[in-house]
């Protein structure tokens, strides 16, 4: 791929790499989002952070926060099969989110684009409840990826505080041993607000992809829809059911 964009600021690297129509984000040598505007499904691990919202109908999920921006190229996955009437989209990077407009076509109509700590900014958010939570906030560690909020017992209530009665969360973590000690899964009273919880994954990637549903959804409803979608029915995921 060729070199499009390429900078250091204060101490870190970025390059925005192309082939054809198609980007990509680096961040100190960490692969961050991939998108064509022809092909918005590129058999990454940001279409299966899109995909649990395909176990609802259209028109279900209408307010979507996004903690964890990149280049946005989850925000054109759920614009386009979801269709939310809102997407919050957090991100502590100021040039991701500028990466995310300049080069990833990512506009003010599609999402609330906010600079700030994740973390911070939904422990002290006290607006209306979201339908879907994605937590993909991960840092660069000596050019490996790393998750920036453990999955423990503070971190996951405060998901949970500001979840819809119908809503979900999804977990990106970087493996299946990571995603099974999530709190929603080890802490007995938390878990008792979750009705049904699957694991999503990429035989390509180590990533596990978690979604955890105050109601309980069915995995027979999302390959229905999926199947509705020939782009989405050609993905070679991995979906099952966790305790």
């Amino acid at each position: 791929m060729a070199i499009l964009w390429s900078k250091n600021i204060a101490g870190t690297s970025y390059e925005v790499r192309t082939a054809g129509r198609t980007r990509r984000l680096y961040t100190d040598g960490v692969f961050h989002s991939q998108y064509h505007p022809e092909r918005l499904f590129a058999g990454g691990v940001w279409d299966l952070l899109m995909m649990p919202a395909l176990f609802y109908d259209l028109g279900h999920i209408r307010r979507i926060l996004l903690l964890g921006v990149g280049g946005g190229a989850v925000i054109h996955l759920l614009r386009h099969y979801v269709q939310p009437e809102t997407i919050d989209a957090i991100d502590l990077n100021p040039v991701h989110l500028d990466i995310a407009g300049r080069f990833f076509s990512v506009t003010p109509l599609m999402a609330n684009l906010v600079q700030a700590d994740g973390v911070d900014w939904l422990q002290n958010y006290n607006g209306p409840h979201y339908d879907m939570i994605i937590d993909d906030m991960f840092g660069e560690e000596g050019g490996k990826p790393i998750r920036v909020a453990d999955l423990d017992y503070s971190w996951l209530s405060t998901l949970r505080k500001h979840l819809s009665p119908e809503g979900f969360i999804v977990l990106n973590t970087m493996d299946s041993r990571t995603l099974k000690h999530a709190a929603c899964f080890t802490h007995a009273q938390l878990a008792k607000s979750f009705k049904s919880a699957y694991q999503l994954d990429l035989p390509i990637y180590n990533n596990a992809v978690g979604a955890v549903f105050r109601q309980p959804v069915q995995a027979r409803d999302l390959r229905r829809r999926l199947s509705q979608h020939p782009a989405l029915s050609r993905l070679d995921f991995r979906l099952r059911r966790l305790k």
